[in-house]
């Protein structure tokens, strides 16, 4: 199975800028978009062969998460069990025999840290759910988890300590993620390759490659041993973030 995640920063202007011709050469069996910053009814596009779920922001314009999936699930949740979180669209659970897929947007803790209070109540959240989630069946997670782990995942760690994405307080909740049982599909199979997925808009970044890896699937991991192959495809633009793509024998 081939599983796609992006974060779109806008799908009608994605869509401007190749997000259907790069979604048909995929082919992929789910989708996980994030920060589609746009209402279901907004759309003017579908793709044939799709089940599509959406999970909307309130405010229209921001945030939000999307599945397309060619397999039809035994259920979907958007937020936690009691919908929290839904009402900035940050979550996507896709239910099927044997493993769950979930897409999610983690919020940004903006300059200044200015939203780290409620970064640390999502993530701790976000975990619980994930944790109870993988005691039923595995987890494959994927979307745009506003961090970057380690200093091989930016360009210019020491410039950026304490920096929204990289500091020490979001840094320790992905680490806590990853002793919860969980792993980074891509850092495990390249401990040393050196490969970005967001680029700010400033500065030439995505000409100077001084990006972030901040896009990421992460699995149960108990599923490692099913992983073909991951990819950032680096190639790809419409975004400031490119796809990551993960191939499994499931």
């Amino acid at each position: 199975m081939k599983f796609v995640t992006w974060n779109v920063n806008g799908l009608r202007a994605c869509m401007n800028k190749g997000f259907m011709d790069y979604f048909q050469e995929m082919d992929a069996d789910m989708f996980g978009i994030q920060e589609t910053k746009m209402q279901e009814d907004q759309k003017s596009f579908d793709f044939e062969g799709y089940f599509e779920y959406w999970n909307n922001a309130i405010k229209k314009g921001y945030s939000g998460t999307l599945v397309y999936t060619k397999h039809k699930p035994l259920s979907v949740r958007n937020g936690l069990e009691d919908g929290k979180y839904n009402d900035e669209g940050r979550i996507i659970t896709v239910e099927y025999e044997s493993f769950y897929f979930v897409t999610v947007y983690v919020p940004n803790s903006k300059e200044g840290l200015a939203r780290i209070d409620y970064r640390i109540q999502f993530e701790a959240d976000f975990l619980a759910y994930l944790k109870r989630l993988d005691q039923h069946k595995p987890v494959i997670l994927c979307g745009d988890l506003n961090v970057a782990h380690k200093e091989i995942d930016l360009k210019n760690p020491k410039a950026n300590e304490q920096n929204a994405g990289y500091s020490v307080q979001e840094r320790t909740c992905f680490q806590e993620l990853l002793d919860g049982g969980f792993v980074d599909t891509f850092r495990l199979l390249y401990p040393m390759k050196v490969q970005y997925t967001w680029w700010s808009y400033m500065f030439n970044a995505r000409a100077n490659n001084a990006g972030w890896r901040i896009d990421y699937f992460v699995l149960s991991a108990r599923l490692i041993d099913k992983v073909k192959s991951i990819e950032i495809h680096d190639h790809v633009h419409g975004s400031d973030h490119c796809p990551v793509v993960l191939e499994m024998d499931l």
